[in-house]
């Protein structure tokens, strides 16, 4: 049981947040913006409505024998507290603060202001526990030694409330079935744009398992395209790598019949009637021989196939190339001595420094085991003239690069076939060595895995018959420091 399970995401319902998440946060934003502009708006004509009246209360301030005074006709009075929805005050101050007229108590401007004589200003105050909107003006009047008069007019703000309240949803209802709507068409939208992949898919599936041919790339649009293109790509490589698989087997098929058909032919013989004892003898020893040679081909299979599956799970661990190759050459000692071959070795020692590298020390000791057994296979030798085989182990300590070499006395390789020789069930023409031809398609595979590389040369240029010299060259990315 998985404590943490992730649902599987959907590319429409993400697309579908990612576009609705900020309309539906802006909205609110977007309403709260049109509050503030709308009080800014409903307040700019009832404030010029004060500042007239201010202005015109100011005008009706007199001056008598050095004394300020103020008369406001009954009309005026009437018509300034004619308001269904507000409030209005006024109140008017003579130049030595004294009360001439209006709300006596009515708030006055700051202390720290500034005076400036005829500059009506506006200002928020609260007047009875109710906010107002105040709008006041400072009168020279013509008397010696005095200050000006004050003039303020005050309006409470249930007008300007209303007023916004109408804008904001003159303005924002709309919006309620707008928003609605853009949810829709963006859906909408979405099912439209989607609609190709759902016909890729569709295209996919309609398919036959062993239709493997690309994908149309220009049938779909330009944002998908790179992931056609990829798919087409891992098709193409699963194309080639079903080829190869195919040619493989039926190359392997084709290697195994022949021992199995030898067996059959052998067993046949030793069963037909007449048969002597020297006959059976020879037919067990056949029927051995090709066992033996199956054998050698299966092994060899399933050495290549374990060297092809491990590139992605091989284990590294640090592994002496020298004593590996020492222990190889040892055990082919018993073999070489039957075929009359002088095998050995020679360069750096094992524990020395340079020798080792991160590898798997089985598939590296396997490709040298290949190397010196296609040496002993295919290199002619006889009591009075033995062949030499000899393996090689160098090491750069300055450059890292690590090199290991087998070469032979033998007839060498044709520059032609240096290339052919790597592919499977690949064998040189003219040979009468028995063998699978699978033992360098396997040093390759685990030379490719090591970051090494593998060339083929002759080991005594000039001379007849000029031998062949194997090398094995890792890189430094294989040779720890």
């Amino acid at each position: 049981m998985k404590i943490f399970q992730h649902e599987q995401r959907s590319l429409f319902g993400e697309i579908l947040d990612w576009m609705l998440t900020p309309l539906l946060l802006l909205w609110p934003v977007s309403l709260v913006l049109t509050w503030l502009v709308a009080q800014g708006i409903a307040g700019k004509p009832f404030d010029r409505a004060l500042e007239f009246n201010a202005n015109a209360l100011a005008q009706l301030i007199t001056v008598n024998k050095s004394h300020a005074q103020f008369v406001l006709p009954l009309p005026a009075r009437e018509l300034l507290r004619a308001d269904d929805s507000d409030n209005v005050y006024y109140q008017v101050m003579g130049p030595r603060g004294e009360y001439l007229s209006g709300d006596k108590d009515l708030p006055q401007p700051p202390d720290d202001e500034r005076v400036v004589a005829g500059e009506v200003r506006i200002r928020d105050d609260e007047y009875h526990g109710t906010g107002v909107k105040v709008a006041y003006t400072w009168v020279k009047l013509e008397i010696p030694d005095s200050k000006p008069a004050l003039v303020q007019v005050a309006e409470t703000m249930d007008k300007r409330s209303v007023l916004a309240t109408e804008i904001v949803k003159g303005v924002m209802l709309p919006q309620f079935v707008i928003l609605p709507l853009a949810v829709l068409l963006v859906w909408l939208a979405l099912v439209q744009a989607i609609k190709p992949l759902s016909h890729l898919e569709e295209r996919i599936r309609a398919r036959s398992p062993d239709d493997l041919s690309p994908l149309d790339v220009d049938a779909v649009p330009m944002e998908v395209a790179p992931l056609v293109s990829s798919v087409n790509d891992l098709l193409l490589r699963l194309k080639d790598s079903i080829s190869t698989q195919k040619r493989f087997l039926a190359d392997a098929a084709h290697q195994l019949k022949t021992p199995l058909a030898g067996l059959r032919m052998q067993a046949d013989l030793a069963q037909r009637e007449g048969a002597n004892a020297e006959d059976l003898k020879q037919s067990l020893r056949q029927i051995g021989r090709s066992s033996i040679r199956a054998t050698h081909t299966v092994n060899q299979l399933l050495a290549l196939a374990r060297a092809e599956s491990s590139g992605t799970v091989m284990l590294h661990q640090s592994c002496d190339l020298a004593r590996l190759t020492m222990d190889v050459i040892r055990d082919c000692v018993p073999r070489a001595m039957e075929k009359h071959i002088d095998v050995g070795y020679e360069g750096a020692q094992p524990d020395t420094d340079g020798v080792t590298l991160q590898g798997n020390a089985t598939l590296l000791k396997e490709m040298v085991r290949n190397l010196v057994d296609n040496a002993i296979n295919y290199t002619p030798s006889s009591a009075e003239k033995p062949a030499v085989i000899t393996a090689r182990v160098l090491s750069d300590p300055f450059s890292r690069v690590l090199v290991v070499q087998v070469e032979d006395s033998g007839l060498g390789i044709p520059a032609a076939e240096r290339e052919l020789i790597f592919q499977p069930f690949y064998r040189v023409l003219g040979t009468e060595a028995d063998g699978s031809g699978l033992g360098l398609p396997i040093v390759l595979e685990i030379a490719r895995q090591h970051n090494a590389s593998v060339t083929v040369d002759d080991n005594r240029p000039g001379q007849t018959p000029p031998g062949t010299c194997f090398t094995v060259r890792f890189s430094n990315r294989s040779v720890p420091d």
